[in-house]
């Protein structure tokens, strides 16, 4: 550290500046995020005095210290100084990265040499100073015992030495002797390097796959298998999780991952709210499953309808044994009836006139719900909390949706995530916080796997590219979005007008843009009324009553769209470009209301070879659409003609840079296609290409000041 003269304190530049390293979550304070398999890219703003060529790359290192080859990077842009290259971690936990760089003696010598020789200028003297570079790289080159690769590689080097000494040769043979390929990878596994300088490590928190990729499905429990007596007599009576469970089957059909439950626990009865939340329940209505606590138990305990913790074990085990995996909800507030406002009335806010403070979000009152006070008792309030969340991960629940995270302390947060993820890093938290930008990305910071996002209100495709650009690029590194298209609190307008096309046309946005999606239950049958004009609340909504729906009926009577479910799944799990997010890529289209898009990954695992889909999507439910769609070809590996493979009807076409779609909404509002290249070149249209433009993330400009340490 040196300080000036103002008391600041400046850092000492490296010999050859490495700045704005990225990913780099807050400046590096806290790590980048990933999941296993997952490639993603670095890069960094590096250059040096003078003309002498550099070169860079990135060092990663797995949680066990092992360093992998180097990365070579590249200038992404000419005359802008900023290097970069994509790098892969291939398990979970703590990943570390830096970038080196270094001066290149030998490119220097080769640039400048290439101009001297023809001209005839310092013939003898250019070519004795680039023989005593490749010696000095022959002699860098490990020597271990035997024959093998260094070993041939150090006598193809002498053997050069030798050949641009030899005057017996003209000059431009000698040159041209440097330029053979075997000498260009020799150089590149073992380069000759000066000056060479290295950044701050930097840490990248590598989760399991799901903390990205995956389908989920929500449903509420006592709705499913409701008793009803045909007279009339008696109110319904709530179904059960031993009923619950006979609908996984067709969940687990449709091709979904994740089984979603809101709270499952004793539900209060003091201000319980009745249908369409009213204040005057009837006998019989069951409560909001948020209004959590009675008698019977809090959180620690499952309602009494609902069956036992052996019931809720045998409903996880079913999941299992399906492919899925269960979520539960952890909402962090009680009903005037949960043992804790007894035990423990200093958790909660006490009003001048004595009684305890129930949520609000005026003009909206929750009159059934307290909301916990964290700065009475922390302690206290985090242990119980604590306690809750590993009670249900010993009974098989390694995923939670958190009920409105935003309305509690991130400190809080930041350490319960942490002290989960010491004993058990396979436990993911999925934040569900519609609120402000700041806030949102904060919990994505401090430990949330995942992110409800504001989705559902962007229908345009001006809205939804500018939207996806961002959670794509410049929050990738630590904000995993959850496309969910509906949820019991939110039926957008769009839904609600747009018939069954827009419950179509959705999930095809849905399932496609991001690696993680998801539905509420009835979504499939294309419920769509809301309880008033403007509003988006449900009518008759589940939070407040039970909903039973026939499944049975819906299936023999082909209403809904789960069949479009299910292949929209199927396509996901079959494409591995759809399982990530940093790979997303917008392509043009000469209609408003058309959007056009492309995902692709390189080097699949099972197969080696790359997989690439292509999607079109008509935006107007109401009226079908035609456009021209132009291609960013290298964004999808090609350069002529291929064949674009509809995955939701097999047809398949002939496609180029530019190509004439026509989408119906009501019997094919999109295209899925998978894309294969063609043997044979055709003529390719002579028409400009669209790209992407450059930006700047923000990040990186808040953090000029963040100079490389450097060793030389």
């Amino acid at each position: 550290m040196k300080s000036t003269a103002l008391g600041s304190v400046t850092r000492v530049i490296g010999r050859i500046p490495i700045l704005d390293v990225e990913p780099a979550v807050e400046c590096g304070r806290r790590p980048a995020r990933a999941v296993a398999g997952e490639t993603f890219g670095v890069s960094a703003t590096i250059f040096r005095e003078g003309h002498g060529i550099i070169n860079a790359a990135a060092v990663l290192r797995d949680p066990g210290r092992q360093a992998s080859p180097l990365a070579y990077m590249r200038e992404l842009a000419p005359g802008t100084d900023r290097w970069g290259t994509d790098v892969t971690v291939t398990s979970e936990g703590v990943w570390r990265f830096h970038i080196e760089a270094w001066a290149d003696p030998i490119a220097s010598w080769h640039h400048d040499a290439a101009i001297k020789i023809p001209a005839g200028q310092d013939v003898e003297l250019m070519l004795t100073e680039g023989a005593l570079l490749y010696e000095r790289a022959a002699r860098r080159i490990p020597q271990p015992p035997g024959k093998g690769r260094p070993a041939a590689a150090r006598t193809a080097l002498r053997k050069l030495v030798a050949t641009m000494r030899d005057r017996g040769l003209t000059p431009w043979d000698r040159l041209a002797a440097t330029e053979d390929p075997a000498i260009a990878a020799i150089l590149l596994s073992w380069p000759l390097r000066e000056l060479t300088t290295r950044s701050r490590p930097l840490i990248v928190q590598v989760d399991r796959e799901r903390a990205l990729y995956g389908s989920w499905y929500e449903f509420f429990p006592r709705s499913e298998g409701v008793q009803v007596d045909p007279m009339g007599r008696r109110a319904p009576a709530s179904g059960t999780l031993r009923t619950a469970a006979k609908r996984l089957d067709a969940v687990a059909a449709m091709g979904f991952d994740v089984v979603y439950l809101p709270p499952v626990h004793p539900i209060g009865t003091t201000f319980r709210k009745g249908r369409n939340n009213t204040l005057t329940p009837a006998e019989g209505d069951p409560g909001s499953p948020w209004a959590i606590g009675s008698p019977d138990g809090g959180h620690d305990a499952i309602h009494p309808d609902l069956g036992t913790f052996d019931d809720f074990d045998a409903f996880v085990t079913r999941t299992r044994e399906l492919g899925m995996e269960v979520a539960l909800d952890l909402a962090l507030n009680a009903s005037p009836d949960h043992p804790w406002v007894k035990e423990h009335p200093e958790w909660f806010t006490t009003r001048a006139d004595g009684s305890i403070a129930y949520a609000e979000n005026p003009p909206k009152k929750y009159q059934d719900i307290y909301n916990f006070n964290f700065d009475n008792d922390p302690e206290g309030i985090f242990a119980a909390w604590l306690g809750v969340v590993r009670l249900w991960m010993g009974h098989g629940v390694r995923i939670f949706r958190v009920d409105n995270p935003h309305t509690k302390p991130l400190k809080f947060w930041e350490r319960l995530l942490a002290d989960v993820r010491g004993t058990d890093p396979d436990v993911l938290f999925l934040a569900e916080a519609f609120t402000r930008p700041a806030m949102m990305r904060t919990l994505a910071k401090i430990g949330f796997h995942q992110s409800y996002t504001y989705f559902t209100w962007r229908n345009t495709v001006e809205e939804l590219t500018a939207y996806m650009l961002e959670l794509s690029a410049e929050t990738a590194a630590y904000m995993r979005p959850n496309f969910f298209t509906n949820t019991p609190d939110i039926l957008n307008e769009y839904l609600q007008h747009g018939g069954e096309p827009a419950f179509r046309i959705r999930a095809v946005l849905a399932a496609m843009l991001s690696p993680t999606w998801g539905i509420y239950s009835g979504y499939e049958l294309g419920e769509n009324v809301p309880i008033r004009p403007g509003s988006e609340e449900y009518m008759d909504s589940e939070k407040y009553q039970y909903r039973p729906r026939d499944w049975e009926a819906a299936a023999r009577d082909g209403l809904g769209i789960s069949g479009y479910i299910t292949e929209l799944n199927r396509i996901r799990r079959q494409h591995p470009a759809l399982h990530r997010l940093r790979n997303l890529r917008f392509h043009g289209a000469d209609q408003p209301g058309v959007m056009c898009f492309s995902k692709r990954v390189d080097n699949v695992p099972a197969t080696g070879r790359s997989d690439t889909v292509l999607v079109v999507v008509n935006l107007d439910p109401h009226q079908t659409r035609e456009a021209t769609v132009w291609l960013d070809m290298p964004a999808l590996g090609v350069d002529r003609e291929f064949i674009a493979t509809d995955e939701l009807t097999g047809e398949s076409y002939r496609w180029g840079h530019a190509n004439y779609v026509r989408l119906d909404p009501a019997t094919r509002p999109a295209h899925i296609f998978s894309i294969t290249p063609t043997a044979l070149p055709r003529h390719r249209p002579a028409v400009p290409e669209w790209h992407e433009p450059v930006r700047t993330s923000k990040t990186r400009r808040s953090c000029r000041d963040r100079a490389s340490r450097g060793d030389s």
